[in-house]
């Protein structure tokens, strides 16, 4: 066979290989594409749930660098005004060098019985030679005080800027668990686009009826609830208070890093109802864990936060009969529900 038949039939079945690979990479990106099917309306319903507990993780997670960020903040802002009045002070023993280096310059140039023979007042004259060494002190003395507050003023310098980095990296964390939280909801969202318009509406049909049912919970003006749920709500003290704040917003939108008054996420809610009783709780549930007495499950009172997630991703408050207020997720309003509703149950702590 010649070199030119061989080349030839080289070509063809590259083409023909190439074809091949060609219709089957078609084939294999069609199969893809139809290997994530439409979802059942239930499906839909675990997947949306799923996604948006996922979001609340690392909605919570964000929140607990909340009090990094503060303290990082913090320290940056000491910093700086510690450097704003080392530096007024380094300013002024430079000012005092100038004015000595002045002083020296002007009898630098003539010798000591130079000046005395030109002076109109020798008497004077001899009297101040005799501080010339006291003056060569002082210079001395400034120079070293100089060198000290400049030396002050550069580790100051040095400390504000390793803060300020240590700030923006947790920022940078903190900006990333965002992101998550975000995708997460978007994806969510793909989901729900994947269903037909009448599916759809059906759940924000259902989504809204779970709302107002929430709402017919909160408690009237007069204190009473406005259903016939016995769930006991105190009607004294802090927890009281606590309680009765909660159970007002039920109804609210869940809003990540919100804490009231018309919306919330799980932390803002119970920093937010605690705060109504002069209770002070950071806006994280890792770090209200943190707050308080521990109780036992069996000790359970009505204002007692409950916690959930490993690590901690959501707190409650306990209102009695085993039962919680909390801001569930997203997607979904403040409502009540039963402890064991959620799981991953951590234990709880008594604020105040």
């Amino acid at each position: 066979m010649s070199i030119g038949r061989t080349n030839r039939f080289k070509g063809i079945a590259l083409a023909a290989i190439t074809t091949t690979a060609v219709g089957a990479g078609v084939v294999f990106i069609q199969q893809g594409a139809d290997a994530d099917p439409k979802p059942t309306l239930p499906q839909a319903k675990a997947q949306v749930a799923d996604l948006q507990h996922k979001a609340e993780i690392a909605g919570e997670a964000a929140n607990d660098l909340r009090g990094q960020i503060k303290t990082s903040q913090d320290r940056v802002k000491a910093l700086q005004t510690a450097i704003a009045k080392q530096q007024t002070q380094v300013d002024g023993v430079k000012r005092q060098i100038g004015s000595l280096a002045v002083a020296g310059y002007q009898t630098s140039g003539m010798t000591t019985t130079a000046q005395l023979l030109l002076s109109t007042n020798p008497d004077q004259f001899l009297s101040q030679a005799s501080t010339a060494q006291a003056f060569a002190g002082q210079q001395n003395s400034a120079l070293r005080r100089f060198q000290a507050a400049q030396g002050k003023l550069t580790d100051l310098q040095a400390s504000a800027q390793s803060e300020l980095g240590a700030l923006q990296a947790v920022q940078a964390k903190q900006d990333g668990l965002k992101k998550q939280f975000d995708a997460n909801l978007d994806a969510a969202q793909k989901v729900l686009d994947k269903l037909t318009d009448s599916e759809r509406e059906k759940i924000r049909e259902e989504n809204e009826k779970e709302a107002e049912e929430a709402r017919k919970e909160r408690p009237s003006r007069d204190g009473e609830r406005m259903d016939d749920d016995d769930t006991p709500v105190p009607a004294n003290g802090r927890a009281g208070v606590a309680v009765q704040a909660a159970m007002a917003q039920i109804g609210d939108s869940y809003v990540w890093g919100a804490e009231g008054p018309s919306s919330f996420d799980c932390s803002g809610l119970t920093l937010y109802a605690w705060g109504k009783a002069g209770v002070s709780l950071p806006h994280s549930s890792k770090a209200q864990y943190g707050e308080g007495r521990r109780v036992s499950r069996s000790q359970l009172q009505p204002g007692d936060l409950v916690f959930f997630g490993s690590p901690i991703s959501h707190v409650g408050m306990a209102i009695g009969n085993g039962r919680m207020v909390h801001a569930p997720r997203p997607g979904k309003p403040v409502k009540t529900d039963a402890i064991d509703y959620m799981s991953g149950y951590v234990g709880a702590v008594r604020p105040g």
